[in-house]
This record gives structure tokens, C-alpha cells and sequence, in this order.
């Protein structure tokens, strides 16, 4: 579908510069940034000084020198010298193509109309394992197997993750023949360690957080010679996922911005550099979590830092400290990072599941939450733009979806709760709900309280939670209860969205 609407925008050159770059060559970026020069209709040295050949000039075709190529720029040189480069990921883009999902670009209609842009949605969620992990993992896995050969696949591979690069690691080391042991901390979901087992994984419980399991996974490297594959660090890792960067180009060659959710860098690092490489126009923002920024943080320091995180909906982006690769490539090319709040999140996870009918875990939701109506990307400048955003992971946990799901329902103004004052005599309690019936307020718990109201013996105080159609009904309740002498006190957090 969106290959047809976009087939005018395709670039010709496309298939020739992958092709060019997975063989190995290094594609000179000189190329890639400057205008062609003009063709003045002779086959001179281009300089377009001179469009008659004179007889010196022909007599020497035979001996005609080589074409001049433009020295290279300071920054082409440093951006070729970065620890992941465009050639690396064509080459990743090449090797994993057999072993993944190539996700569609999706547009979506809902979306693009709230946001006022046109919205295409990546959706990584529909990998295997249900994330992107899968593709740094088997470009990793592949690059041991082709310096190592089979000595991999006797000694195997280690890593410490809590959820998705753990399950995309063991899937694809069980494909590739490479054992895999994964250290996963006390926290990790039991939904998500009984699959690692599944996929033939030795799975080590151990330490209380992500750093005391990356520790101990560290000291088992020395003792049983097993190699260590950072989720987010690894350059291999790094180009599987700027493969992501790759298809979005292709797939929607007119786009104009690309966001993209921060963790740990790898993603960005890798989606950034292949299309600032193809098409270096378009602005690529990065999207963290307000209570993980540490990619925002490193950008201040100049180098990655620890960084305090605190428990997040988007805790597969919960990483205190960057990886030092991966920041390295992302601080050349990425525009800019902003953060999004937990309310933004829970909202974003929610327009997903009513208007897309698509599940994606809070991490992966991050790049749609900064656009919505008052977050940091509701931007004038991205009005009627093209604009790609990844949803990169979808392992969200059925009880933390149903507690996300109303967070993004009370933070929609769809679900309030307060507290009024009713008599306690037979027929108090049902007049209030007869009045919140009869103006379309839908009852969703309600509880009672004699023993801590003073002011008369017959009267109780009752907490109400309520569902709504959203901001002005929720106005309009309010109105009807002071109408009706109920005076409610409505929950701090609920009453400031009203108002």
C-alpha cells in the first residue's frame, strides 16, 4: 500500500549504493552530500570551463587520466572513522535479511489526524520475539561465527538483559546453533524467562537490578570463555539495528523526520547514521523517558554518565548509563533528544490500542508519546510532515497493561474519581448514582466511609471513580453535582486536567 502511494519518490540510485556499501566498499561521503555537478554535453574533466574538445584533448583520449575525486571533508573523515559506519549496517542489512521480519511502514489515518502530520508506524513489535533486539542480535551472532567459525558454537555466548535482548539472543542463537546463557536480575518478568528457556537458553537468576546481573554475567566470561554481547554497545549490534533505517527509507522515500526511542543508543546510533547516509535531510529526534535520560545527559556532559533512573512505564528504556559506541555514532548524527512524561506514555500505549489495534510496551511507545497534542515534538515545524516513528518492542505484561491502560484512560479525562458528601439514610447513595446515570457518567467503583466524617451523625462520605467520554464531560459532571449540593472533591491530579 504505502509503496504504491510513495513509488514516485523512490531514488534510482538506492539499490546500487547497498549493493556497493555490502561488499565492503566505503562509500565516499563526499558523494552522498554534494550536488551533481552539471553535464555540459562533452566528456571533459568537468570543470565546466570548456565544452569544445580541442585536438591536444583528442589526441590524448587514449591516455586520458583517471577522473579527481573531491578531497574528503573533516567531518566525512570523522563520520567514516565512527565504530559503526553506513557500510557496516549494509553489509548487516545483507546478512540478517534471511532471519527477520522486514516490518511495514505503516500510515496510519487515526494518528495523522490528531497529530496534524502524516504518521508511519514501523512496527518491530511484530518481530518473532517481539522486538528489534532480534536484529543486532543475529548480525552479533554471525560476526562471531565469521572470526570464530565453529568455536562459537562450542563455548557459546553470554549476555545480561531483563527481557528483549535476552529472548531475541536465545531465539537466534537456537537458530544459528550458538548456545546462549543469559544472566537475568530477580525483577525480570517470569513470562519472559520461561520463553529464554523455551528457546534452549541457560538462564541464571541472579542480582537485584540489571548492573549486579551484567556483573556477574562479566565474571563468567574469564572463567568459561564465553563471549559477551552488549544489547545496546556492540558495533554488530548497532548495525543490525540501523537495518531499521534502511527499510524506512526505501519504504517511505519522501520522509521527513524519523523519531526514534533512547535507551541505551544502539537503536538511534544505528537508524540515525543509515539515514542521515541515504537521505542526510531528514531530522531524526531521539525520545527518552523524563525519569531515564541519559542519553540527554551524556550529551551535556560530552561522554556518557551514570545517570539516577527511577521505575518507568518505559522500562525497557530504563538505562542509567549509555553505551560509549553507541553515543559515539548517535552525537554525529542525530538533530535532537527531548523526553516525554509517564502520562504521555500511557496515552500513547492507549491511541495505539483503540485506533490501531496494535499492543506495544511502554519503551516502544515513547516516539509516538512525544508527538501527541502538548508534548515536546507538538511542533509547528512538523505540521503536514512525513514522519516515521519505530515502535520497537511489544513484550508488555497482560496485568502491567491493564494498570498502563488506565492511566491512559484517567490521564484522557475518561476515568475520574472524587469524593462527595450523601446522607446515610435509606436512598442517599442511590440518588447520587441515579444522577450520574442520568447525565452518562458510568459507575466503575464506589466505596463508603462513616467512621472519619465529624461534621453530622447522618451523613457519609462516599468515594466515587467514574467513566467518562473525556474533558467536557467530566466538566459537565462537576457542574451537575454543585448543581445538586454534593460539592465534590475531586482527586488533585484529576481536577488540575479539568480545569
Amino acid at each position: 500500500m504505502i509503496r504504491g502511494t510513495l513509488s514516485a519518490c523512490r531514488s534510482p540510485h538506492l539499490a546500487a549504493l547497498h549493493a556497493r556499501a555490502a561488499s565492503g566498499f566505503r562509500y565516499p561521503l563526499s558523494t552522498l552530500y554534494a550536488r551533481p555537478r552539471p553535464f555540459s554535453g562533452s566528456v571533459g574533466d568537468g570543470d565546466g570551463t570548456d565544452d569544445a574538445a580541442t585536438p591536444s584533448q583528442s589526441q590524448s583520449n587514449d591516455a586520458e587520466e583517471p577522473p579527481r575525486r573531491k578531497a574528503k571533508s573533516d567531518r566525512e573523515k570523522v563520520l567514516e572513522s565512527l565504530p559503526v559506519t553506513f557500510a557496516d549496517i549494509s553489509r548487516a542489512n545483507v546478512a540478517i535479511r534471511n532471519g527477520v521480519i522486514r516490518t511495514p511502514c505503516v500510515k496510519s489515518y487515526f494518528l495523522s489526524e490528531l497529530l496534524g502530520a502524516n504518521i508511519f508506524l514501523k512496527t518491530e513489535f511484530q518481530q518473532f520475539t517481539g522486538s528489534f533486539k532480534e536484529r543486532g542480535a543475529r548480525n552479533a551472532i554471525l560476526a562471531l561465527l565469521r572470526e570464530q567459525g565453529n568455536t562459537v558454537r562450542t563455548t557459546g555466548v553470554i549476555a545480561a538483559s531483563a527481557g528483549n535482548h535476552a529472548l531475541a539472543l536465545a531465539y537466534h542463537g537456537k537458530d544459528l546453533g550458538v548456545p546462549v546463557t543469559v544472566v537475568m536480575p530477580t525483577v525480570a518478568p517470569l513470562a519472559k524467562v520461561d520463553k529464554c528457556k523455551k528457546f534452549g537458553a541457560k538462564i541464571i537468576i541472579h542480582g537485584a537490578h540489571i548492573g549486579e546481573a551484567k556483573e556477574f554475567a562479566e565474571q563468567l566470561i574469564a572463567s568459561e570463555g564465553l563471549e559477551y554481547v552488549n544489547g545496546y554497545d556492540d558495533p554488530p549490534i548497532v548495525a543490525g539495528a540501523g537495518t531499521i533505517g534502511i527499510e524506512i527509507i526505501e519504504d517511505v522515500p519522501c520522509v521527513d523526520a524519523v523519531v526514534v526511542p533512547v535507551g541505551g543508543a544502539g537503536l538511534i546510533a544505528g537508524v540515525s547514521c543509515a539515514v542521515k547516509t541515504l537521505k542526510p535531510d531528514v531530522a531524526v529526534y531521539g525520545v527518552e523517558p523524563e525519569f531515564a535520560a541519559s542519553y540527554i545527559a551524556a550529551l551535556e556532559a560530552g561522554k556518557p554518565v551514570p545517570t539516577k533512573v527511577t521505575p518507568t512505564l518505559a522500562d525497557g528504556l530504563a538505562v542509567p548509563t549509555v553505551g560509549p559506541h553507541a553515543f559515539e555514532v548517535a552525537r554525529h548524527y542525530v538533530d535532537e533528544c527531548v523526553t516525554c512524561t509517564e502520562k504521555e506514555v500511557s496515552l500513547a500505549i492507549l491511541r495505539l490500542i483503540e485506533n490501531e489495534k496494535m499492543v506495544v510496551e511502554g519503551g516502544g511507545a515513547t516516539g509516538l508519546a512525544a508527538l501527541l497534542p502538548g508534548a515536546q515534538l507538538d511542533r509547528p515545524e512538523l505540521k503536514g510532515k512525513n514522519i516515521v516513528v519505530p515502535l520497537c518492542g511489544g513484550n508488555i505484561d497482560t496485568t502491567v497493561l491493564g494498570r498502563v491502560l488506565e492511566r491512559g484512560l484517567a490521564a484522557d479525562d475518561r476515568m475520574k474519581n472524587f469524593v462527595a458528601t450523601v446522607s446515610d439514610r435509606p436512598g442517599g447513595i442511590a440518588r447520587l448514582t441515579t444522577l450520574l446515570g442520568d447525565h452518562g457518567a458510568s459507575i466503575k467503583d464506589m466505596y463508603h466511609e462513616r467512621a472519619f466524617l465529624h461534621t453530622s451523625i447522618d451523613q457519609v462520605h462516599v468515594k466515587v471513580v467514574v467513566e467518562l467520554q473525556g474533558k467536557e464531560h467530566a466538566q459537565e459532571i462537576e457542574r451537575v453535582l454543585v448543581e445538586h449540593g454534593y460539592n465534590p472533591v475531586w482527586d488533585d491530579a484529576s481536577h488540575k486536567n479539568m480545569i
